[in-house]
């Protein structure tokens, strides 16, 4: 909400603060630079803040390294970043006189569940197959380069500041695809059409690709209880965003039978959840997953073309922390991986959440 000049300017002029830093690194630890200029004795996080590998760096350096528990004082509201965004956003228009959509608005996000990169005709000339996908209300902070289609949302602000135009969902969805995919783009590349219909299809919706971008037809669903029955059984975890130059693509192993595999776990798991069969569904979403990493290694071990040297296994080892627990039943990274978060099937997420205070439960968005 907030210019970063404008905070460095508030953080400086308290009266405890002796000098205040805008970090000058990239990546997903952006500031060891700072870190190695002011050589601190103590370097401290906020719990879900943390991470082996800041834990590492500072043990590395010979850094105290703190974890603190966010515990307000008695008898005042817990806050946090992403909550006090989320109140200036429910409070906030857009800027007057300005082109420049807020942080965030009405406009929803996307999470696949199943058969995603299959929207690629490199992934679907090799065996059709349908893509799942649901529609999230933006009830958390939806952040950059986290898997959740921040781009394509970004494109649909340009002309849609606050909300979605009440039209034809397919149709609007054409549109999106085709206004991010414009003949003037210059990096050459077409994003996913799952994108514009996860965002603008509400519901559970999957579509059905084969050698094409756009895909052969369109199913959804806004059944009451086939959309709680995900909320009940969704949570997400944030992790570190997906680094600048950080490629998922790179030693991408794309066969027939894999990509069988990936859209067999898609039919699987459309199957479960109209059944409302969790153990099926949880199979299923698993199922999936494992397809898109057989051939999209980089998605849970990202190369940083930038900086060979950074270690991505803070993914895997967020997959073997959440794996291991008994309540977790599958997990995957949306979108293309390489960072962001994990989406997990649960038993219950309502319990999983108050347990693990760090995941939040999701809204599907129903019309």
């Amino acid at each position: 909400m907030f210019p970063q000049e404008e905070r460095l300017f508030m953080v400086l002029n308290i009266k405890a603060v002796k000098e205040a830093y805008i970090n000058e690194g990239s990546g997903v630890i952006d500031f060891i630079p700072t870190l190695d200029i002011v050589k601190p004795d103590i370097f401290v996080v906020n719990a879900e803040g943390g991470s082996q590998a800041k834990r590492q760096l500072c043990e590395d350096r010979g850094i105290q390294y703190i974890e603190l528990e966010r515990t307000p004082h008695a008898g005042l509201q817990a806050r946090s970043s992403s909550s006090l965004k989320a109140a200036l956003n429910q409070e906030q228009p857009m800027a007057a006189n300005s082109q420049k959509p807020t942080a965030n608005s009405a406009i929803p996000t996307r999470l696949d569940l199943a058969g995603t990169w299959i929207d690629q005709p490199y992934v679907s000339q090799h065996h059709p197959g349908w893509a799942l996908t649901i529609s999230l209300e933006p009830t958390f902070e939806v952040r950059d380069r986290c898997g959740l289609s921040t781009s394509t949302r970004k494109m649909i602000q340009k002309i849609w500041p606050m909300k979605l135009p009440k039209m034809d969902p397919e149709m609007l969805a054409r549109l999106v695809f085709c206004f991010e995919n414009n003949p003037e783009r210059e990096d050459g590349l077409i994003s996913g059409a799952q994108d514009a219909i996860g965002i603008c299809v509400p519901g559970l919706c999957r579509h059905y690709y084969d050698n094409n971008f756009w895909p052969k037809k369109i199913e959804s669903t806004t059944d009451e209880m086939t959309l709680r029955f995900l909320e009940e059984h969704l949570v997400m975890v944030p992790l570190e965003p997906r680094a600048l130059g950080c490629s998922v693509v790179e030693g991408k192993d794309i066969t027939p039978s894999k990509v069988k595999a990936l859209a067999d776990a898609a039919d699987a798991c459309w199957s479960a959840i109209m059944a409302k069969d969790l153990t099926a569904f949880a199979a299923a979403y698993r199922a999936s997953f494992e397809a898109q990493v057989s051939m999209f290694p980089g998605m849970v071990h990202p190369t940083y073309l930038d900086h060979p040297e950074t270690d991505g296994s803070y993914i895997a080892d967020a997959i073997a922390h959440y794996s291991a627990m008994p309540e977790v039943l599958a997990w995957k990274m949306p979108g293309a991986g390489g960072g962001g978060y994990l989406a997990l099937v649960v038993e219950d997420a309502k319990a999983f959440v108050k347990k693990h205070p760090e995941a939040f439960e999701l809204r599907i968005r129903r019309e």
